[in-house]
C-alpha cells in the first residue's frame, strides 16, 4: 500500500479543524503547563485523529463495500482510540476529578459533530460549530489539570468559543461571497456575521469593564470584527480558499497570543 494511501487514511484532509484543535491546547498549556495537561493534549489530538478513519469505515459500511483502505482505517482508528484513552487515563491519574466536568460538558457537543460527520454531513454549520466548541473544552481541562484557577479555566473556553463561532460564520459567508454574488446578496451574507461579531465584542467589552476579563484578551474580538468587516465589504476582492485558510490561521494565532496574555 502506497504512502499516499496511508496518509489519506491516517490524516484528515480539512485544515480548519486543526486550528480549532491546536489553539485551545496551546492556550491551556501556556496558562497552566503541567504533565497532566500534556497527556490531555495528547489525548485530544488522538481523539481528533480517530474521527477520520472512523468516518471512512462508516462510509464503506454504508455502501456495503470493503476496500483495502477499510481494514487500514479500522486499524488506525483502533490505534488512535487506544492512544486517546491511555493518555486520558495518565492525565486523570495525575490531575484527579478536576478534569471531568469540562470533558463531560464537551462530550455531547463532540457527539453531535461526530454523528453528522459519520452521516457525511460534517460540512454543515451545526457540526462545525459544535465540534469547535467541544474542542475548546480542552483549554479548560488542561488549565484545571495544571492547577490553574477555575475562573480562568472556564473563561478560556468562553474566549475560544467566541473566536470559533465567529470564525466559522465568517469563513462560510466569505467563501459564498467570493463565488461571485451581487451586492445585495453579499450584504445579506454579511449581516448575521456582523451581528455575531458585534455581540461577542460587546460581551467582551462589558466583561472587561467589570474587570472580569482583561482588556488585552477582549481586544482579540475587535481584531476579529475588523477582519470580518474588511473581508465582507462590497469592494473586497475574492481570494482563493487556501489563502483564506492561511489568513484565518494567522488571525487565530494573533487571538491566541492576546488570549494567553490576558489570562496569564
Amino acid at each position: 500500500m502506497s504512502a499516499l494511501t496511508v496518509k489519506s487514511v491516517a490524516l484528515p484532509v480539512e485544515h480548519g479543524g486543526w486550528s480549532f484543535l491546536i489553539e485551545p491546547l496551546i492556550l491551556g498549556l501556556v496558562v497552566a503547563p503541567s504533565a497532566a495537561g500534556g497527556w490531555l493534549a495528547a489525548s485530544a489530538v488522538a481523539a481528533f485523529l480517530a474521527r477520520h478513519p472512523l468516518k471512512l469505515v462508516a462510509l464503506d459500511r454504508r455502501r456495503g463495500v470493503r476496500y483495502p483502505r477499510t481494514g487500514l482505517a479500522e486499524r488506525f482508528f483502533a490505534a488512535y482510540a487506544l492512544l486517546a484513552a491511555g493518555s486520558f487515563v495518565f492525565a486523570f491519574s495525575l490531575s484527579g476529578v478536576s478534569i471531568i466536568a469540562p470533558v463531560a460538558l464537551a462530550a455531547p457537543l463532540a457527539l453531535v459533530a461526530l454523528w453528522h460527520d459519520l452521516m457525511g454531513r460534517g460540512r454543515e454549520a451545526l457540526p462545525e460549530v459544535t465540534g469547535a466548541l467541544g474542542l475548546g473544552a480542552s483549554a479548560t481541562a488542561i488549565i484545571l489539570a495544571g492547577g490553574g484557577h477555575a475562573a480562568t479555566a472556564w473563561l478560556a473556553w468562553m474566549l475560544g468559543a467566541g473566536r470559533a463561532v465567529t470564525a466559522i460564520l465568517y469563513v462560510r459567508a466569505r467563501v459564498r461571497a467570493d463565488r461571485g454574488v451581487d451586492r445585495e446578496t453579499r450584504a445579506t451574507l454579511a449581516r448575521p456575521v456582523m451581528i455575531a461579531h458585534a455581540g461577542v465584542l460587546l460581551m467582551a467589552g462589558i466583561a472587561a469593564g467589570a474587570a472580569t476579563l482583561s482588556p488585552v484578551a477582549a481586544s482579540a474580538f475587535l481584531l476579529l470584527l475588523v477582519r470580518a468587516v474588511h473581508g465582507l465589504a462590497p469592494g473586497c476582492a475574492p481570494i482563493r480558499a487556501q489563502i483564506l485558510g492561511i489568513q484565518e490561521v494567522l488571525v487565530g494565532a494573533a487571538c491566541l497570543t492576546l488570549f494567553a496574555a490576558g489570562l496569564a
